[in-house]
């Protein structure tokens, strides 16, 4: 059973997603709160909860706010009617984010997230693989959905850097460091060369320290990361 608290002062949401918490056998509601200054008074005097339910923009104090500045959060699924804040809660590690209106079936998906990442063995932050593979990055002036999985690698230009899938080309305002620091709960993902991040589940071949990905993609390997990366490599 899994204990769970809502924070979101859209009051029809709020009781639509109290109805979904009766709906399902493993959670209990324990609190349901207007705002984020009551959840905050929540937390502070002592609340504890598996799951939170938490909307976005709320008056005072946003959901981002709180979490911000709870030092030990439950598991978190945003709630919101706005997509162009996911790359800012991914980065706080949310465990999903739901776009309102949803749908029953869409919150039973987040709840089995919750339990599917509670259940796994307790393992350093940096080396959890995430229960799912999805981020949202800013491309202009849209929030996309990006599979890690389909990428091939990702190339430093300046300030900006190139996703790049076996369809498409994503160009994102963001630096190679930063999308790596994202990247690190994200096994597959390493850093081959100054430039270059490399998802090692896309190569095909390796040969003059350069990796041959699917789809006919070249990416080199650079002298300093060479050791490292043949050393994780699983080969006999």
């Amino acid at each position: 059973m899994l204990t769970c608290a809502i924070i979101d002062d859209d009051e029809i949401n709020r009781l639509t997603l109290e109805h979904y918490v009766e709906l399902t056998p493993d959670l209990k509601l324990v609190a349901s709160l207007a705002d984020g200054i009551a959840g905050l008074t929540f937390f502070r005097e002592g609340g504890k909860v598996d799951v939170l339910f938490l909307d976005i923009e709320m008056p005072h104090l946003s959901g981002l706010e709180l979490l911000r500045v709870l030092t030990d959060p439950p598991e978190v699924i945003i709630t919101t009617a706005r997509q162009d804040f996911a790359v800012d809660a991914f980065e706080l590690r949310v465990t999903d984010y739901l776009v309102k209106p949803f749908e029953f079936a869409r919150f039973t998906q987040a709840v089995q997230r919750v339990q599917a990442r509670r259940s796994s063995p307790a393992a350093p932050a940096a080396a959890e693989a995430p229960s799912n593979a999805d981020l949202f990055v800013k491309v202009n002036s849209r929030m996309v959905r990006i599979n890690f999985d389909e990428v091939l690698y990702v190339e430093a230009l300046s300030d900006y850097v190139n996703i790049v899938t076996s369809k498409h080309k994503y160009i994102v305002y963001t630096t190679l460091k930063a999308l790596e620091t994202r990247l690190s709960a994200f096994p597959n993902f390493i850093r081959v060369h100054r430039s270059y991040l490399l998802n090692t589940q896309q190569i095909e071949s390796i040969e003059d320290n350069t990796a041959n990905l699917r789809g006919g993609h070249f990416v080199p390997i650079g002298k300093s990361y060479q050791e490292a990366f043949y050393k994780g490599l699983q080969r006999i």
